[in-house]
C-alpha cells in the first residue's frame, strides 16, 4: 500500500456533541502531525468514522457510511471508532474497517493509523472501561466551522435507564479537572471564541468522582478573559441543586438555558424507564429555576411510545408538557435497543401508534415554543451572531432564542444588542439597537 508524503484525512461524525468534540481533537492532532484535513466530499486517503450507537438506526447509519466511503475510495484507510465499537465490539469488527478502535483510546488513533501505514495489517484495539479510569480526552484549541465551542468536561454515565446502551459504551462517570477546563477555555478565547458550551455524557454528574459539581466547571470558564458566555449542554434533572443554581446566578457570563431531559411526563412510564425522579420533582425544579432566572428557557427531550405506554400514560405526558411550558422540546419515538432491559419488555407499542403520538406531542410542543418566543417580544437582548441566513443575520440570545435581523453588515462572531419586534413559529425578528 503506497501513499504520498502528504496524506489527506476526512472525518464523519455521528451522534452527540461529545463525539463532535472528540472528532475535533482528532482533526487537530492529525493536522499537527502533517496530515491535511479535508471534507468528505473531497478525495481522501484516510476516513475516520466516529460512531453513535444510541439506537439501532444509529448502527445502520454507521454501516451505510462505511460502505459509502469505501465505494468512493476503495484504497483509503478506514478507521471506525466511537460508541458503537465500544458497545458492540464483535459486530463492529465484522464491518471490515482497517482499524477498529474503541472510545477508551481516542488519543491513540493517530499512532494506530501510522502503524497501519507502516505494516498494512488490520488493527483492532477495544479496551474495556474500568472502575476508576481517568478522564482521558485531550484538550482542543478551536472548534472548526463553529461560532461557539463545545468543551467536553465529563464522560460516562451510571444511571442505567432501561432503554439506554450508553453506560455500556461510555463507562463510569469521570471528570476533567477545573484547571484543565480553564486552560482549554483560554486557548479557545485566544482563537476568537466568545461562547463555550460545556458538554458531557451525563453533564450534571460532573465532579461526582472528585468532590466537585458543575458550578466549579462554570466558574473555571467564567474566569477566562475573552469568554463572554458560558452555556450548559443537556442535563439530568436530579443532579441540579439550589446551591448550584445560585452559583450559576452569580456568574454574569452564565446563559440561562437549561436543557433538562424529561423523557416522559407520566410517572408510571418514568419508573419503567428507571429514571431517577418523578414529575413532581421535575416540576418543582423548573419552578425553582424560573424563580432564580426569570427569563430562563427550559428545553427538553420527550419520548413517546415507550414499552408499556398506554393511551392514558401518553395523555398524562402531553398534559405535563403543556404544564411545563417548555421553550423547545425534542420529541422522538422510542426505538428498541438490543442489549438494554427495555428491549425485552412486554407491551411494545406499534410503529403506527408511535407515529400518531409523535404528531400529537410535537403539536403540543410547538404551541409551547410559540408562546415562549412571543414572550420575548419587546425585550432588548444581546445576540451572538452566527452564519447569515438568506438576507438576514442570524444569532442567539443568552436563553438560546433564535433571532433574525435584517442588516447589510456581516455580524458573524459579534455580540450586538437587538430589540425583539416579532415572533414567528421557531424564531424571532429583531432590529439592531
Amino acid at each position: 500500500m503506497i501513499f504520498g508524503d502528504i496524506m489527506k484525512i476526512a472525518f464523519y461524525t455521528l451522534g452527540c456533541k461529545v463525539n463532535q468534540y472528540e472528532t475535533q481533537y482528532l482533526r487537530e492532532e492529525f493536522s499537527s502531525r502533517g496530515y491535511t484535513v479535508v471534507d468528505t466530499r473531497e478525495d481522501f486517503d484516510i476516513i475516520v468514522i466516529n460512531s453513535c450507537t444510541v439506537t439501532a438506526e444509529s448502527d445502520r447509519k454507521v454501516r451505510q457510511a462505511l460502505r459509502r466511503f469505501k465505494r468512493k475510495n476503495a484504497d483509503c484507510i478506514s478507521v471506525l471508532t466511537g460508541c458503537m465499537v465500544q458497545a458492540f465490539p464483535e459486530k463492529s469488527q465484522e464491518l471490515g474497517a482497517d482499524i477498529t478502535v474503541g472510545n477508551t483510546d481516542v488519543a491513540g488513533i493517530v499512532t494506530l493509523v501510522e502503524d497501519f501505514i507502516k505494516n498494512g495489517e488490520k488493527i483492532k484495539k477495544i479496551d474495556a472501561h474500568t472502575i476508576g479510569e481517568a478522564f482521558n480526552t485531550p484538550l482542543i484549541s478551536r472548534f472548526d466551522e463553529r461560532t461557539r465551542a463545545y468543551v467536553k468536561i465529563e464522560d460516562g454515565c451510571e444511571r442505567y435507564c432501561t432503554y439506554c446502551i450508553i453506560p455500556f459504551a461510555r463507562g463510569r462517570v469521570r471528570s476533567k479537572a477545573p484547571e484543565l477546563i480553564k486552560k482549554e477555555a483560554e486557548s479557545l478565547a485566544k482563537n476568537g471564541y466568545l461562547e463555550i458550551v460545556l458538554v458531557g455524557i451525563n453533564l450534571s454528574a460532573y465532579g461526582k468522582d472528585e468532590q466537585l459539581n458543575l458550578a466549579d466547571a462554570v466558574d473555571a470558564v467564567c474566569e477566562v478573559e475573552g469568554i463572554k458566555r458560558v452555556r450548559l449542554g443537556s442535563l439530568e434533572p436530579d443532579h441540579i441543586s439550589d446551591e448550584m443554581l445560585n452559583r450559576f446566578k452569580n456568574q454574569e457570563k452564565f446563559c440561562p438555558q437549561f436543557h433538562l431531559s424529561l423523557q416522559s411526563g407520566c410517572d408510571k412510564t418514568l419508573k419503567r424507564m428507571n429514571r431517577h425522579y418523578d414529575t413532581a420533582f421535575y416540576y418543582d425544579l423548573i419552578e425553582r429555576i424560573r424563580k432564580i432566572f426569570p427569563d430562563a428557557a427550559i428545553t427538553t427531550d420527550i419520548m413517546v411510545g415507550f414499552a408499556g405506554e398506554t393511551n392514558e400514560d401518553f395523555e398524562d405526558s402531553v398534559v405535563f408538557l403543556e404544564k411545563c411550558q417548555f421553550a423547545k422540546s425534542h420529541v422522538f419515538a422510542y426505538s428498541r435497543r438490543e442489549g438494554t432491559v427495555a428491549h425485552g419488555l412486554p407491551n411494545q407499542v406499534s410503529n403506527q401508534e408511535k407515529a400518531e403520538r409523535s404528531e400529537k406531542m410535537i403539536s403540543a410542543a410547538e404551541k409551547c415554543e410559540s408562546e415562549f418566543l412571543s414572550s420575548q417580544v419587546g425585550k432588548t437582548l444581546p445576540v451572538l451572531f452566527e452564519t447569515p441566513q438568506d438576507t438576514f443575520q442570524s444569532g442567539f440570545t443568552p436563553n438560546y432564542s433564535k433571532v433574525l435581523v435584517s442588516s447589510p453588515e456581516i455580524l458573524t462572531g459579534e455580540i450586538r444588542n437587538v430589540k425583539i419586534i416579532s415572533a414567528e413559529k421557531d424564531f424571532c425578528f429583531g432590529e439592531l439597537v
